[in-house]
């Protein structure tokens, strides 16, 4: 089954994907889960190499946001670092140990999910693929 990419561009996950993008997270996936359920709209999952790049990933993006004034309703895991999950309403940021998030697998857990590409993305994309060559 193929699966639909859609672009969006737009700054109200842009934002989100940029606060992500701050403290160098991993494989940073965005999902439209819009659809799947009423928990959230969006879904951005990224990783980490370690507990406490995790923790600084968490804390980044708290600050970030808030000066952005954009407001957390809860926060999840901070203290242990595997998997923290932020919940701003209809976006939920998971950050994860890179072995715990291939434990738990939410990309396949949301498979039928759209994966969502924004501006912040694809330039965060583009610089990954010119340090690779």
């Amino acid at each position: 089954m193929t699966r639909t990419v859609k672009t969006v561009h737009d700054s109200s996950i842009d934002i989100f994907v940029n606060a992500v993008l701050g403290k160098k997270a991993r494989q940073v996936v965005v999902l439209d889960v819009q659809a799947m359920t009423t928990v959230a709209d969006t879904f951005i999952i990224c990783s980490a190499r370690s507990n406490r790049q995790v923790t600084a990933i968490a804390e980044y993006i708290s600050i970030y946001l808030k000066k952005k004034s954009k407001k957390v309703l809860n926060i999840e895991g901070r203290k242990e670092g595997h998997w923290v999950l932020m919940d701003y309403g209809d976006v939920i940021i998971h950050i994860f140990l890179e072995p715990v998030r291939s434990f738990y697998d939410l990309e396949g857990l949301w498979g039928d999910a759209r994966r969502i590409t924004t501006e912040a993305l694809l330039e965060y994309e583009g610089r990954e693929l010119r340090d690779e060559s």
